[in-house]
């Protein structure tokens, strides 16, 4: 008789046990999350209370499935965080890397300039320097941003290039301001510097324009990844992230990854606006390329400053070689100056021009940039950009890899039970997550915030496909200009 009520009980004991299960392995799980477990019951209980997960046996009271909701979302953002770590520090360091390399290839090209030009002219370079100076602060300028148009620039240098050297060259005369204004008048008739002032205008203006935009560009990227990476999540997809990587707990089943399609669906939902972004990134990648083959053929700024020294006394030896025919030019076009008081010592000027300058020899040019060389450079953030294409729209696959998602089809959280995933796996985007059967999206809605980074990409992708053919977006025609790009669309969007 014992026995059998033994049997009876223990059998009361298993239909409970069966019904009821205990909660530990939750319990250890939910704990690990770093949550309190004294929210957490022992045993299932009814589940009337849940919002997102199934009502029934549970091992979530109402404040778990809380906390597990709000965790999910830490959880996205940390996914989002370590994803797109990569493409952010690439984007950020090979920023600081290019703009230290142009800006240290600038200061190298002056100093170069400068220790030949004192040893060439001697007092008669240092006291006309700032001729020099001034165009390279002017090329700084440039580069670092500034409104500077570099073609007035340069005609500008060599304007005032010839006043001076006409001066030196000419220093029997007395010259006042009006006179040298007529001489500035026929730099373009007389080319007393030869053909250096044409070929180097076309070689600085197209390096110059292509390094400042591609330096732009990586800022560019740098600003849109750091944002777009910092997810919105709609209240739509929170519900979902619970529901994906939570219920689990609260069915009793804490170790079930979701299946993989699952999983991609709601990715696809959460993550809709940012694949948005890829088409534009895609564009915006495809003109960082092509400006970065520039800077390594034609366009190369390294191979245009560091022979800037030689070239521009080149033109100066041409000048002095033809200045009895520019000077009897100037005279009979612009009339004969005043003789000078022969007090100053104008003899020894024309002495000191004869004695032609000595070419720095190969060592003694500056060593590179930044240690490194443009070639280089170029050659690494080549790669980099290419592995970064369409990487807005494959995130879900960034995010559903084997250690988050489950790779057996029919052992894995079809978002109700263990069990095989049927739907099908939702397009990219947000107009395709009409049918998203995981999670609820406002289609109508874009986020306006990821709506202003693919206008900023535009933006940017415009001004490097113009430094691509060698132009300036801000200096072309005005009619022009108006035609291909709205001069608000340039302002409206301009990083800090």
């Amino acid at each position: 008789g014992l026995c059998w009520v033994f049997l009876v009980i223990t059998g009361l004991c298993w239909v409970l046990l069966g019904k009821w299960r205990s909660c530990m392995e939750v319990r250890e799980a939910y704990g690990a999350l770093g949550f309190s477990l004294n929210i957490a019951p022992q045993q299932e209980i009814a589940g009337d209370h849940l919002r997102v997960c199934a009502q029934g046996h549970t091992c979530c009271s109402a404040e778990m499935e809380d906390k597990l909701g709000q965790h999910s979302k830490v959880e996205l953002e940390g996914m989002m965080e370590e994803t797109s770590s990569t493409l952010r520090s690439t984007f950020i360091s090979r920023h600081k890397k290019f703009d230290e390399f142009f800006l240290e290839l600038l200061d190298n090209s002056e100093k170069s300039l400068n220790d030949m030009f004192v040893r060439t002219y001697g007092k008669l370079y240092t006291h006309n320097s700032e001729i020099f100076e001034d165009l390279f602060s002017e090329l700084k300028r440039y580069y670092t941003g500034g409104n500077v148009n570099l073609e007035e620039m340069l005609n500008d240098f060599w304007s005032r290039l010839l006043e001076r050297m006409f001066q030196l060259l000419n220093s029997q005369y007395t010259f006042t301001d009006d006179y040298l204004e007529c001489i500035s008048k026929y730099t373009d008739q007389l080319k007393p510097f030869g053909d250096v002032p044409r070929k180097l205008k076309a070689q600085v203006t197209r390096a110059f324009i292509a390094a400042r935009t591609f330096v732009q560009g990586l800022m560019v990227g740098r600003e849109v990844a750091n944002r777009v990476a910092k997810v919105n999540i709609s209240p739509g997809c929170s519900k979902a992230l619970t529901k994906m990587l939570y219920c689990p707990y609260c069915g009793g089943l804490p170790g079930l990854r979701p299946c993989g399609n699952y999983c991609q669906n709601v990715m696809k939902g959460c993550l809709a606006n940012q694949a948005d972004l890829d088409p534009e990134w895609n564009l915006f990648i495809d003109a960082m390329l092509l400006v970065a083959e520039r800077l390594e053929g034609p366009f190369n700024i390294e191979a245009v400053m560091e022979p800037i020294d030689v070239k521009i006394s080149e033109a100066i030896m041409t000048m002095q070689d033809n200045s009895m025919q520019v000077s009897a030019k100037v005279f009979q076009g612009c009339g004969h100056p005043k003789p000078a008081g022969m007090s100053r010592s104008a003899r020894g000027i024309s002495d000191v021009f004869n004695s032609r300058f000595r070419p720095y020899s190969p060592e003694e040019r500056p060593t590179t940039a930044a240690g490194t060389s443009l070639d280089r450079l170029v050659i690494d953030i080549k790669e980099k950009l290419k592995k970064s294409k369409k990487f807005w729209s494959t995130l879900p696959d960034a995010i559903c890899t084997k250690e988050r998602a489950s790779e057996d089809e029919e052992q894995c959280w079809n978002s109700h039970t263990k069990g095989r995933y049927f739907p099908e796996v939702v397009k990219d985007g947000l107009t395709n997550q009409l049918n998203n059967p995981e999670v609820e999206v406002d289609i109508t809605r874009p986020d306006t915030f990821i709506r202003q980074q693919i206008m900023a990409l535009r933006v940017m992708t415009n001004k490097l496909r113009n430094a691509y053919n060698g132009n300036d977006i801000y200096f072309q025609d005005s009619s022009e200009f108006c035609n291909t790009q709205p001069v608000s669309m340039v302002t409206l969007y301009s990083f800090p």
